[in-house]
């Protein structure tokens, strides 16, 4: 039975019809119970720029050999300005790797909690060695940050989430996995794409074939770039005419700084900070697709993590709440140069992980309000399952894949509005147990 709502009142307030009481009178006996918001999930390869739509492979058709793939390629690859020589080269003894397959197609089932997620990206260990390459490095970091404009702090959390330090980096040949992803992968456009990236970087011979080594998914050296992003922003800054982002962490350091720079990184601007929120707060607000500055968001009760007035940049720059918790969980006024890092890796965890270790590094970056920790996050069936009972109720989560995009959080805010809970929008395991009673 669809529940149907209407909105009344301030933006982000909705009223219910009497469909929604009628399954609420129905439902009595199950208590509403405070939604508990489960963690975005984890992502540990960076891919610094938006992945291509995946392709539907059509498994009724006979499939092409790989054979027949390669010789088809090498024609493409040739007419693109591959030598034959390099091409043959790169391509010996290659043949599909079926775990690069089993990689491609696994959907984890379960996903971590975002606390605990922080937890390991923040290790005592991690912070230790953060702060003992700051010291060995200190004067490429500062030409590096002279030169870019992106904090030396923020450079160096990101080589320690992406690759260890450098110390791990991946050990697929890059060649083999997206050869293999592009003949039978999920997005099989996408690694054509970078294959084609791949070989005009052995061609200009800034890696051997040998040497380009990277994840399954052909994310490349200390920084983690797939070859598109290494032709368009690797940059050579050791000055040995090669940009080496496996072996020399100058390159590896100053290509990250290069990204971040043309995805408007602000220099010397804040990330964010932790922030509290009053009792009667609109979660509804708590989206990033909602901007307003700094000050607005102090008019609107929003104070500093210790409850005392907001202080934030000037006040004028532009900022989105996060929960990335739900309500229960710390809040976050993030400003552009989290966008940036995000446009690293699209994962609020990831972002909060590279902006805390960045901190923890100078001795600030402590969360003060506490994690949901009783909470227990859905599984992907779970998911699934949600975003089914949400579409069948009315509620159109923009598609049943597992993913809690920007469609399926407004879907759950307007259930929430509808049943009088807090509307953060988060996924809960009592928000789905309330759902499978509405037959």
């Amino acid at each position: 039975m669809p529940i149907v709502i209407r909105r009344v009142g301030k933006p982000g307030q909705y009223l219910a019809t009497a469909t929604i009481a009628i399954l609420l009178v129905a439902c009595a006996d199950t208590p509403i119970q405070q939604a508990h918001a489960q963690a975005p999930e984890e992502q540990t390869t960076a891919i610094p720029v938006p992945l291509a739509p995946a392709v539907a492979i059509d498994t009724a058709e006979v499939p092409q050999t790989f054979s027949q793939w390669r010789d088809e390629f090498r024609r493409e690859a040739l007419a693109a300005g591959v030598s034959q020589q390099l091409f043959e080269r790169a391509f010996d003894g290659v043949v599909p790797d079926p775990g690069i397959l089993r990689a491609d197609s696994s959907q984890p089932e379960f996903t971590r909690p975002v606390w605990e997620y922080l937890d390991g990206a923040l290790s005592a260990t991690r912070i230790t060695r953060a702060r003992q390459l700051l010291a060995e490095h200190a004067q490429m970091l500062e030409a590096i940050e002279q030169r870019y404009g992106v904090d030396r702090h923020i450079l160096v959390a990101i080589w320690g989430l992406e690759s260890n330090f450098g110390s791990n980096m991946g050990n697929n040949y890059v060649v083999r996995a997206l050869a293999t992803l592009a003949h039978q992968g999920r997005r099989p456009g996408f690694a054509h794409a970078q294959l084609l990236a791949a070989l005009d970087i052995l061609e200009r011979g800034d890696i051997s074939p040998s040497g380009m080594l990277g994840s399954w998914a052909g994310a490349m050296g200390q920084t983690q770039f797939i070859p598109t992003t290494y032709n368009s922003h690797a940059v050579d800054f050791d000055g040995d005419d090669k940009r080496d982002i496996w072996n020399s962490s100058a390159d590896a350091l100053a290509s990250a700084a290069n990204y971040l720079r043309v995805s408007n990184w602000q220099s010397g601007q804040p990330w964010g900070s932790e922030v509290s929120l009053g009792a009667d707060f609109d979660y509804a607000l708590a989206d990033t697709s909602i901007r307003k500055p700094v000050a607005e968001w102090a008019a609107l009760g929003v104070r500093d993590a210790q409850g005392q007035a907001l202080q934030l940049g000037d006040g004028n720059q532009s900022a989105s709440l996060l929960l990335p918790a739900g309500y229960r969980g710390p809040a976050f006024l993030v400003l552009d140069n989290f966008r940036s890092i995000l446009r690293y890796n699209n994962s609020t965890s990831y972002g909060l992980a590279i902006a805390l270790l960045s901190e923890r590094m100078q001795g600030r970056g402590e969360i003060v309000a506490s994690w949901p920790t009783d909470d227990e996050p859905l599984s992907r069936t779970e998911r699934l399952e949600l975003q089914q009972r949400l579409q069948a109720v009315g509620f159109d989560p923009g598609g049943v894949d597992g993913i809690i995009g920007d469609n399926t959080r407004q879907a759950l805010r307007n259930l929430q509005f509808a049943l009088g809970l807090p509307a953060d929008g988060y996924p809960s395991k009592p928000l789905l147990e309330k759902l499978r009673t509405f037959q």
